[in-house]
């Protein structure tokens, strides 16, 4: 519980900017990026490469609809582990 607490503080913060998103859809938007980032936080991932590999992935059609699970971030992460052994 103090882990998830400690890890929301900085989005309380920002919290108070994103009530003026403009919409509904905005705040769900930001909601569920606030969600991305801290999940792969959680997992002592860098945020931006997680999310930059995938989006480049979903939107260069290299992962398809039926394999998203893949992209989840702790699949992510063991997927990038299993790939930097296999290299070495």
């Amino acid at each position: 519980s103090n882990t998830v607490e400690r890890s929301m503080r900085p989005i309380a913060m920002g919290r108070r900017n994103s009530l003026f998103s403009g919409s509904e859809g905005g705040a769900e938007s930001w909601a569920i990026l606030a969600s991305l980032v801290n999940t792969a936080k959680l997992h002592e991932l860098d945020p931006q490469a997680y999310l930059t590999d995938v989006l480049e992935r979903i939107v260069s059609g290299q992962t398809r609809s039926h394999q998203l699970h893949e992209l989840l971030a702790w699949n992510w992460k063991a997927a990038r582990q299993h790939t930097s052994r296999a290299a070495a």
